[in-house]
């Protein structure tokens, strides 16, 4: 397999250190706005198969003319979800392969934002499956760990544990540290902002898909692995968007462990209007408010060797199981950051996230997993994936059951 790593950031740059060390790949252009960063990115893993470039992910027909004039088979869209389409349209008029960790940006309802969905998480995308499918090739979307893994846990779930699903409920959660910075987030602060902001989904069967407030229904989750009680609350996510869309299920969520002080941080931020997209005149440059704030943060990419602890994703699945029986079960994914710096120079949640998308190249160059249109991982067999990830990759999940409510 030919690929193009679009984004040499934290995740990006995971991505590289992972697939460096799987054989599939033939060749591996890693393509970045900033060239110092992709060439970094290449030089780390010291492989004649990598290769680093200078491409702005928001020009398509730059991106169109990479994956003709490299011969590309599949690109990875490893860039914030602004660049998602630009790089999903590029993709499709040059029918190759397309895959991404965050989908098409959402736009709230115009007079119901906290009772309805406007522009959901992934339209943009599945407006054009049709034409994903008469080119016969695939857009895997949703491939990191959140979306990503969570979902090929709610599809393994599905086929292998339960009869009858009341929710599934994505849970996040981490007791990580980041020793020297008062507030350092783990993952980018763009992306982040997007997510706890907006209107969080929730979907019903019946009712379909709806919206709350931001930051509702908090609940404390007790996390595996010795992270322990974490307290959740809605945010925008999406696996609600992706799983009822293939998995039978009544209700879908998405809670997110943040904690208090981070979601002080995110109401103040959102009070001043600093996490505002729109351009304002500061001087005699104009500048995004939110691209000021994700400058004034430290690079998440480099955060790791101050970071102590563990991150878990997970799905939360409850209903009736194979025997008919009441059941509550969380399939989940824990990665310690000590082991993630140790054996691959990378903190814990970018790890975690850049991980998926590789072991899915991987079933795809195989043929394990094949289709074409727009799908998500829940349209896929689970087994192969999880087998993979826990094998080959070193990366073990595991599964625990919890108390009926």
């Amino acid at each position: 397999m030919r690929l193009l790593i679009l984004g040499a950031g934290g995740v990006g740059s995971a991505a590289v250190g992972i697939a460096a060390r799987r054989p599939f790949l033939e060749h591996v252009l890693v393509a970045d706005y900033d060239l110092d960063r992709a060439e970094r990115a290449a030089a780390a893993v010291a492989d004649d198969r990598f290769r680093p470039l200078r491409l702005d992910a928001s020009d398509e027909a730059a991106v169109r003319a990479v994956l003709a004039g490299h011969r590309i088979d599949a690109v990875l869209g490893a860039t914030d979800p602004r660049f998602t389409m630009p790089i999903f349209r590029a993709a499709l008029a040059q029918r190759v392969h397309y895959l991404d960790m965050a989908m098409s940006l959402s736009h709230p309802h115009p007079d119901a934002p906290y009772t309805r969905t406007g522009v959901k998480l992934g339209d943009e995308q599945f407006a054009l499956a049709a034409e994903w499918e008469a080119a016969e090739r695939l857009a895997l979307v949703g491939i990191g760990v959140e979306p990503g893994l969570a979902d090929v846990f709610a599809r393994y779930a599905a086929d292998n544990v339960f009869a009858e699903i009341a929710e599934v409920g994505v849970r996040d959660g981490a007791n990580l540290i980041v020793e020297g910075h008062d507030f350092a987030p783990s993952f980018s602060i763009w992306t982040t902002i997007e997510e706890c902001l907006n209107p969080p989904v929730i979907y019903e069967k019946g009712r379909g898909w709806f919206t709350t407030e931001p930051f509702s229904e908090p609940e404390t989750f007790d996390f595996p692995e010795g992270i322990g009680p974490v307290e959740c609350v809605n945010v925008e996510h999406e696996e609600v968007l992706l799983v009822p869309r293939w998995i039978d299920a009544e209700r879908v969520t998405f809670k997110y462990g943040l904690g208090d002080e981070f979601i002080d941080v995110l109401k103040t931020l959102h009070k001043l209007g600093l996490d505002s997209t729109s351009p304002v005149r500061a001087g005699s440059v104009e500048v995004a408010p939110r691209d000021v704030v994700a400058a004034c943060l430290p690079d998440p990419a480099t955060l790791g060797d101050r970071m102590r602890g563990k991150t878990c994703a997970g799905t939360w699945v409850r209903g009736r199981g194979k025997n008919g029986v009441a059941r509550s079960t969380y399939l989940y994914h824990v990665v310690d950051n000590e082991w993630s710096m140790r054996e691959y120079g990378a903190q814990a949640v970018v790890w975690q996230t850049a991980v998926n998308p590789i072991v899915a190249l991987e079933l795809i160059d195989a043929g394990v997993w094949n289709g074409a249109g727009v799908l998500g991982p829940e349209a896929f067999d689970a087994r192969p994936f999880l087998d993979l990830l826990a094998g080959d990759y070193d990366s073990p999940w595991g599964m625990t059951e919890l108390p009926i409510a």
